[in-house]
């Protein structure tokens, strides 16, 4: 494990790295490498950051390093866990075949016992499902539940998937609408309420365009 002057000063660089877009595409290799167990838990979760972005925009590049990334949906820190989810949404949006091995492990961040985590989850899937919704149609019922989950930052981030896959697949969420609308009426939390709203107007506006 690398000392924290050590610590500091590579996390210096993986922001500098962040920053500098151009430099991605030559970097790959040295962020991923931060990913093995000579670093500490800052760097690692510092790099599944970069590591994902740097998938959205070279997926193809990013393909050797998918399962390294992977091995942190269950690591013991829920940072980890939290930012290897963020990073295989990210990835998964540029390219769901890199990630289509992944998703049995992905689908099980729903019951992870971090809110963090839970959440990360659903943007992970929000952001798969922008290009490749039919991988979520018979998985609705997960967000469906999800809007109850005990955590608000949570709760609030659940029904922006049903207006993710009802932009691009209203039918798969026709099922729900009126389930959404009596969330969108009734729920205690306002959030909750818009996003349900937003998720039923986008699908309702998908179908009459169908």
């Amino acid at each position: 494990m690398s000392n924290n002057a050590n610590d500091k000063e590579i996390i210096k660089e993986l922001r500098t790295i962040t920053k500098d877009k151009e430099s991605w595409k030559e970097n790959i290799d040295y962020v991923a490498l931060k990913l093995n167990d000579d670093y500490s838990n800052a760097i690692k979760a510092k790099a599944l950051w970069i590591i994902g972005e740097m998938g959205l925009k070279y997926p193809e590049e990013i393909e050797p390093y998918v399962n390294d990334i992977a091995a942190y949906l269950e690591d013991d820190d829920s940072k980890l866990r939290e930012r290897s989810t963020n990073a295989i949404g990210r990835i998964g949006r540029a390219d769901k075949d890199l990630i289509i091995d992944q998703l049995g492990t992905l689908m099980k961040m729903k019951d992870d016992e971090s809110e963090n985590v839970r959440h990360a989850f659903i943007w992970a899937c929000e952001n798969i499902a922008v290009n490749a919704p039919e991988l979520f149609c018979e998985k609705l019922d997960i967000f469906y539940e999800m809007i109850s989950d005990s955590e608000d930052k949570v709760r609030i981030e659940a029904p922006e998937m049903f207006r993710v896959v009802g932009k691009r697949k209203p039918n798969c969420v026709k099922p729900y609408l009126e389930r959404l609308e009596y969330v969108a009426e009734n729920d205690e939390n306002q959030t909750v309420r818009i996003h349900s709203a937003g998720a039923i107007r986008i699908t309702k506006k998908a179908l009459k365009e169908l």
